[in-house]
């Protein structure tokens, strides 16, 4: 459900000599850069910098960040990061030097799949010579750090048959957490939240409105605070449904004055080969705009250009 696929006829060679082209002498084709880059999937674009570096001996990303500035820059070189590696060095960035970015770890750890997360530690490991744990554990505390270690561990219950018994049990066990609870005892959340099957969990947001007359993301907001709240919050819509949280998080990123470039180069990148149509559905149906409308009011210049070709349409 991506909008970047395998672009056919693909000829490597051709696009590095086009790449090279755009980028020597004075001047640079931006045009020519960003067509060729937001229409050939991940796997191409890495055959594309190996033909670029066996015909010319130069470093094709090098390359692109003398030649390119700013948003565009950034977009571009992300586009040319190997999916593996793009979410480690996303995460590696966002817990490097002072302050944290919990926006980042909180984003990427509530929405990937169990192998993806298993995957990001083995790549993190390999790329940066670092356990990613040892290291988010080194710049988060609290319930914080707990619930992502939890989301670190990848041991997510697959999904199988659901046992009503138990979906009514962990309701109990969230409404007695947090309702009824004088304080909120956020172990309780952690754990179910962070380890139960998502259809499991699916139920058991049904069961718990029912017994207690809230939505779970309501008691959430509730009862806890900070990034805590964000990160369970994240966890519940990536529950529920993976793209409508990266339609939340794209507007968001858009909405009001200034637009949070890092975040939604990150999601468009990250999701265009996996469900960004999805996303734009969801979009549209969320906000009564496109996320096409809102990429083209929202942005400028080639960076749009580029954002709008990875958008891959518009959804009126």
């Amino acid at each position: 459900r991506g909008t970047v696929t395998a672009f056919s006829p693909f000829d490597a060679r051709a696009d590095a000599e086009a790449l090279r082209k755009a980028m020597k002498g004075m001047g640079t084709d931006e045009e020519t850069i960003l067509k060729i880059l937001t229409s050939r999937n991940n796997a191409q674009r890495q055959e594309i910098a190996s033909a670029f570096k066996t015909l010319f001996g130069r470093d094709l990303v090098d390359d692109l960040k003398s030649e390119l500035t700013g948003k565009f820059e950034t977009l571009m070189v992300s586009l040319m990061r190997p999916a593996y590696i793009f979410d480690a060095h996303a995460l590696k960035h966002a817990i490097k030097g002072a302050g944290t970015n919990e926006k980042v770890l909180t984003e990427i750890l509530a929405s990937r799949t169990p192998a993806e997360v298993q995957n990001i530690k083995q790549v993190y490991l390999q790329e940066y010579e670092a356990n990613l744990e040892d290291k988010i554990t080194g710049e988060t505390s609290g319930h914080f750090q707990r619930l992502l270690v939890v989301l670190l561990q990848a041991n997510r219950d697959p999904d199988g048959r659901v046992d009503e018994s138990l979906v009514e049990q962990d309701a109990q066990v969230l409404f007695r957490a947090g309702e009824l609870k004088w304080g909120t005892d956020e172990e309780k959340f952690i754990t179910i939240l962070g380890t139960r099957s998502v259809s499991h969990l699916r139920r058991v947001f049904d069961k718990y409105m029912t017994i207690s007359g809230f939505q779970i993301e309501e008691t959430i907001d509730r009862e806890t605070s900070g990034d805590l709240e964000k990160l369970l919050l994240a966890v519940v819509k990536c529950i529920r449904s993976v793209p409508a949280y990266f339609a939340e998080t794209l507007y968001y990123s858009m909405k009001g004055a200034g637009t949070d470039d890092d975040t939604l180069i990150r999601v468009m990148v990250s999701r265009s080969e996996i469900d960004l149509l999805d996303i734009r559905q969801e979009f549209r149906k969320n906000f009564a705009k496109s996320l096409h409308q809102m990429i083209q009011k929202d942005t400028s210049g080639d960076y749009r250009k580029a954002l709008l070709l990875l958008c891959g349409g518009d959804d009126d």
